[in-house]
């Protein structure tokens, strides 16, 4: 029989700490917009798609919504002080790749938004290194439409199983394979052609 799992709606809390020697530790104790953007600029293009897809695995969000539009977004709250983050990112972002995202104002937070071709292009980016499961798994299965290896209704499909429901099945550990593996490359390829229409901002809850 296969293993099953129970699900605990328990609030639990995660510490942990990096020891690191003197001087190993490479970013500036109290960092200020100045230093942020001096450290960004010295970044290769892949090292900065590695801080970009960092941020997205720790405070962004990837998905795909029934206009047909896809969206990445980073959140920071707007007290913190890496809110400083969002417009250095959006600017450098810009200026290295041509890649043009907005910041938008929530109730307690503020987003880095990329959306439709923008957010395409910057998740071809960020492919090889977001390591968040779901975020993944979206990822490839954005891509694997875009490229034409999946029809609209095989990628709907497979995106429908990337949603969360509370008791449910969890994706992460028991879908995503087999999600991957039916939207990998050898997929038959499709020829049409991805319409890509520009629209606004989602409302964002």
């Amino acid at each position: 029989m296969a293993p099953t799992a129970k699900y605990v709606r328990k609030a639990i809390a995660l510490g942990y700490y990096v020891d690191l020697g003197i001087g190993d530790w490479p970013w500036p104790i109290k960092l200020n917009a100045d230093e942020l953007k001096r450290i960004l600029d010295g970044f290769s293009d892949e090292e900065l798609a590695m801080f970009i897809a960092g941020l997205i695995d720790g405070d962004g969000s990837v998905w795909y919504d029934y206009n047909s539009s896809v969206y990445v977004k980073i959140s920071a709250c707007k007290a913190c002080p890496k809110r400083m983050v969002l417009g250095i990112l959006r600017d450098i972002i810009a200026k290295r790749f041509g890649i043009i995202g907005r910041i938008y104002p929530l109730n307690n937070s503020d987003v880095l938004m990329f959306y439709d071709e923008s957010a395409v292009r910057l998740l071809r980016l960020i492919r090889p290194f977001v390591h968040h499961p779901l975020r993944r798994l979206r990822i490839e299965l954005i891509l694997a439409y875009y490229d034409g290896k999946i029809s609209k209704d095989e990628f709907m499909k497979l995106y429908e199983q990337t949603k969360y429901e509370l008791g449910a099945s969890d994706v992460k550990r028991n879908n995503a394979l087999d999600v991957l593996v039916r939207a990998a490359p050898q997929t038959h390829t499709h020829g049409e052609s991805r319409h890509k229409k520009l629209h606004g901002p989602p409302s964002i809850n």
